[in-house]
């Protein structure tokens, strides 16, 4: 039964003062009880207000099951027959990975969600609001090596039972579109979409260094790696190998992925921060390829070395060169430099930031500008090199200069091996040329060059840059030249747990593409209860061994899996035609792309977008998407509107004397205000941090809906903070949102049972007809105006606020917040009539409707029991601005300053809105000595306003400043 029986406690109440009083007087004071009902009837019914209560969680499971029957009743989600429309809305929150547990992040991404495509809905837009599961990747293959389970067997198990927390969520899922990346029917087209661009030379093989584990003998991501160097599984000490892997050429796109993130800025549809970090993932440089010749005795090392710089106007301050570890001169020295081999073995456990390097013996290097004349001596001397850590193989050239006046990170490194040389700079900031407050810091910015520069001392940097580059062009040197930090896509993995790479290695043919009518290439059964190293489908002879599509001689599968950030590279667009056996999605479903909401969390903000768009704008280029042409496939991005929400925190206690984390029980919290360490009676050190089981502040969301019901949930979370920022998750505050539910509740009641409504026009016409009669009302009649104008005015801006927080979505917060306040207009105007109250309550249970879906279908059923459901039966209301001038206040507070200081606040009708200057001041000193109180401080005396040098009146007419 949702709520208490009502009566019941009214009647139990009755019966318990009754019966005392009737103990207490005595048979011959009975008759005086009838005298005393009335003083009975307010105590019962004061009790009945205090006991009476809204189970929360019962209606959720009330309205939960009513939905279902209307689903059924109606066929079943058909949202999967839905076709694009100029009114479709397609709300995505990025999907989970199936751990087996939802966690208060999920629940608030999720919530948010909801409430956007509730909110649309109501809008009467035709809403998408798809999930599934990020089902393949490594953790599951470990449950499955720790455990003896298949990974399909602990993902699936896992994934029933995040489902059923989702539900309880009070979410509108469309459940007819749900996907798991690990079933066949979606990763065969997650093979199908690698043969697109295979075909296309977008899906390519070719040698690449990885981390290799020599005990589990598979690929480690770097992250798998620990700072020594070790595997963070098996313990091994990892090896560099390289090996053939399978690359995407992303490359291809960064033009456009980079041009377009101008489109993604405009009216903040992504955030700042997400668009700066795909910016800089690219990381597009301009500059200069400058050629270093090489001295070397001893060696045959000839060719010079390449650096690329885009600062190509520091080329006087170089002091040293640094070289990657894999650069192609290092690798040749290494085969006959045992002690250099020895310092390349250690480079994998070595932090980035590390200072280490290995001076290259024999070897040094000639600055392009000693060749020139007029280069001061110092240029001209040759240069030391050294392999160091912080040098990528990937980026430029695999080698830096090393200009230590001028670059943090070459600073420190000089400073480490050369503390007692001096560091030339070459750039001051000012035209004097003077460097004598920069001799313990590089100068960084743009600048004047100084006497270091030769013949450029004097010109700008940018000046003297373009000209350095243009000398060495001549000499053969230099070029101009442009780099990207973005490297190719590797996408292949030596595990088991993902989508098989659909190709078939021929002896004749070489690799073959698996024809699409025996797509999907399924995973094999594996036994899981032995211990297994490496990647089991190496030695899955069934699964292996096959036969060439082309020439139908022995050949052998690929035995890597995909990268699982290919799966969720395109989710996203399979959700708009699930059920599709032949393609990827259909043109007609692809119409429902892009995105228009998309919302996650800002740890997704490089690769997962940056792929995402990638493939859609491969997708773009084909036929799926016939919305794109050849002109416009370029520019398409998968996702309109980008919302990152902050992570949840919770709270966390810790002992003050050591700082260790406390449990539950090692806490006292009988004075929550200053809880203690039960050991010490310590008052402990209350944080929030990051959830996690070492902390104790994990919080189960299905615990904390199972108490207080998912409505109040879905809305303390959503009022706690805004949107985009950290949540700190505090229990206790949800006693405001379960009481402001409680309150409203009980206006609906009354309201429900208020028979006297009748039949009435809207509130408009009700209050204009009133109008024209507002000059005859006298007492309770002008009591009841006021009051209707007051709760209908507060309607009006709180129809404005709220669409706004719900369009804008990082403030949802205040819808929570505007609609406690309407409440309160509510309940404190109760001399407006029923109609006007029960009509306000009606915009209220709308506008709550998208957060408190189930709360909101009760209240709603309460006013119109013959609706079905409010998501039905009602639309988002609209702010009218046409009946501002009829809802103005008959008197306004207005604060009378003299000289600064507020003597007095009177009440006064609003200005009209046409009186501006002095006209407006005239009426205001006219309206002010109108009051009684207005009269006897300020029309005499000091504070006499007619003799008032100067009058400001201010907030439409709310303040007023004399100057006397």
């Amino acid at each position: 039964m949702p709520l208490l029986n009502r009566k019941l406690v009214i009647g139990a109440a009755r019966h318990k003062v009754g019966s005392g009083l009737c103990r207490t007087l005595g048979p011959a004071a009975r008759p005086q009880l009838k005298a005393s009902t009335s003083a009975l009837n307010k105590i019962s019914v004061a009790l009945s207000q205090r006991w009476y209560a809204v189970d929360l969680p019962a209606l959720d499971e009330k309205w939960r099951s009513r939905w279902k029957e209307y689903a059924a009743a109606v066929g079943g989600d058909d949202s999967v027959k839905q076709v694009q429309s100029k009114d479709s809305h397609y709300v995505l929150p990025m999907f989970p990975y199936p751990s087996g547990t939802l966690h208060l992040g999920h629940l608030r991404v999720y919530a948010i969600a909801d409430i956007v495509a509730r909110f649309r809905q109501l809008k009467g837009d035709n809403v998408m609001l798809p999930m599934g599961w990020d089902a393949f990747g490594l953790p599951a293959e470990n449950a499955a090596l720790e455990r003896g389970i298949a990974p399909g067997l602990w993902t699936k198990s896992n994934i029933a039972k995040m489902k059923q927390q989702l539900e309880v969520m009070n979410g509108s899922w469309n459940w007819d579109r749900e996907i798991a990346t690990c079933d066949p029917k979606f990763y065969k087209h997650n093979q199908k979409l690698f043969l697109m661009l295979h075909e296309q030379g977008l899906a390519y093989q070719a040698e690449a260094e990885v981390n290799y584990d020599p005990v589990d003998k598979t690929v480690l991501a770097n992250e798998q790696v620990d700072a020594n160097g070790y595997s963070w599984r098996s313990g091994a000490k990892v090896e560099k190998r390289k090996l053939k892997q399978w690359f995407f050429r992303i490359s291809e796109f960064r033009e456009a992925l980079l041009k377009d993130l101008d489109a993604l800025a405009k009216d903040n549809a992504w955030p700042e921060r997400v668009l700066a970090q795909q910016k800089n993932w690219l990381g597009k440089s301009t500059g200069a390829a400058i050629k270093f010749p090489i001295l070397a005795t001893g060696h045959d090392t000839k060719l010079p070395i390449e650096v690329f710089t885009t600062r190509p106007d520091t080329l006087f301050g170089v002091q040293y060169l640094a070289l990657a570890a894999t650069h192609p001169i290092v690798v040749e020295l290494a085969k006959k430099d045992a002690e250099l081999q020895a310092f390349l073995d250690t480079i994998p456990g070595l932090p980035l930031d590390s200072k280490v390097g290995y001076l290259l013996p024999h070897v040094r290097a000639i600055n392009p500008l000693a060749y020139h004349e007029d280069t001061p001596g110092p240029t001209k001397v040759s240069l030391p090199i050294y392999v160091a850590p912080y040098v990528l193989g990937d980026y430029g050239e695999g080698a830096v200069m090393g200009v230590p006046g001028h670059d943090t990170r070459d600073h420190g490194f000089w400073k480490h091996h050369h503390s007692d040389q001096p560091i030339r700079h070459v750039l001051a900031p000012s035209e004097d040329g003077a460097t004598t407050p920069l001799e313990n810091e590089p100068f960084l910015e743009h600048g004047i060059m100084t006497e270091h520069s030769g013949t450029f001392e004097g010109k700008t940097s940018t000046e003297a840059g373009q000209a350095i580059v243009g000398i060495l062009e001549a000499a053969q040197l230099a070029k101009p030249a442009e780099k990207w930090r973005l490297r190719d896509w590797l996408i292949s993995r030596q595990r088991y747990w993902g989508t098989p790479i659909p190709i078939i290695h021929c002896g004749s043919c070489g690799p073959v593409p698996v024809p699409e009518d025996q797509l999907p290439v399924q995973l094999p059964d594996v036994d899981w209860t032995e211990g297994r190293t490496g990647n089991p489908l190496d030695s899955t002879s069934e699964y292996v061994e096959t036969t060439c599509p082309k020439c139908n001689g022995s050949a052998r599968r690929d035995t890597d899996t995909m990268d699982t950030f290919v799966d969720s590279s395109w989710y996203f667009a399979r959700f708009a035609d699930p059920q599709n056996k032949d393609q990827l999605f259909s043109p007609e479903a692809g119409r429902n792309l892009p995105v228009d909401t998309y919302i996650g969390g800002i740890e997704h903000a490089i690769l997962h977008l940056l792929y995402a768009r990638f493939i859609f704008k491969f997708l773009a280029s084909t036929p799926l998407l016939p919305q794109y042409s050849e002109e416009t496939s370029q520019s398409a991005e998968p996702f309109k509107r980008l919302i990152t929400q902050g992570m949840v925190h919770g709270k966390t206690y810790i002992d003050p004397t050591n700082g260790k984390f406390l449990k539950p029980d090692e806490v006292d919290l009988s004075d929550p205000a200053q809880p203690r360490v039960v050991s010490s009676g310590e008052v402990a050190t209350v944080a929030y941090e990051k959830m996690s089981k070492s902390k104790y502040n994990g919080v189960d969301p299905t615990e904390i809906i199972a108490r207080y019901g998912a409505d109040a949930t879905r809305a303390h979370m959503l009022f706690q903070a805004p949107v985009g920022d950290i949540l700190n998750w505090d229990e206790a505050k949800i006693s405001g949102v379960t009481r402001w539910l409680q309150r409203l509740h009980d206006q609906v009641m009354a309201l429900a049972n208020n028979t006297e409504t009748g039949e009435m026009a809207s509130v408009k016409e009700y209050l204009s007809a009133k109008h024209e009669r507002l000059a005859s009302m006298k007492g309770k009649e002008l009591a009841q105006w006021d009051a209707e104008v007051a709760i209908w005015r507060d309607v009006q801006r709180t129809i404005a606020s709220v669409t706004a927080s719900y369009e804008e979505i990082y403030s949802l917060n205040t819808v929570v917040s505007d609609l406690m306040i309407l409440t309160n207009t509510l309940i404190n105007n109760s001399a407006a009539s029923s109609f006007v109250k029960r009509e306000a309550a009606r915009v209220i249970i709308t506008m709550m409707a998208p957060v408190t879906p189930a709360y909101a279908e009760e209240c709603w059923a309460l006013l119109y029991p013959s609706d079905t459901s409010v998501f039905h039966a009602a639309t988002f209301p609209i702010a009218d601005p046409s009946i501002t001038e009829l809802l103005r206040p008959r008197h306004q507070p207005c604060a009378v300053q003299v000289n600064g200081k507020v003597r007095a606040v009177l009440s006064i009708p609003p200005p009209p809105p046409e009186l501006q200057g002095d006209a407006l001041r005239d009426w205001m000193v006219e309206q002010i000595l109108t009051t009684e109180e207005g009269a006897a401080k300020f029309s005499q005396g000091p504070y006499d306003l007619r003799a008032a040098k100067r009058a400001i009146p201010v907030r439409g007419g709310k303040t007023i400043n004399f100057v006397l």
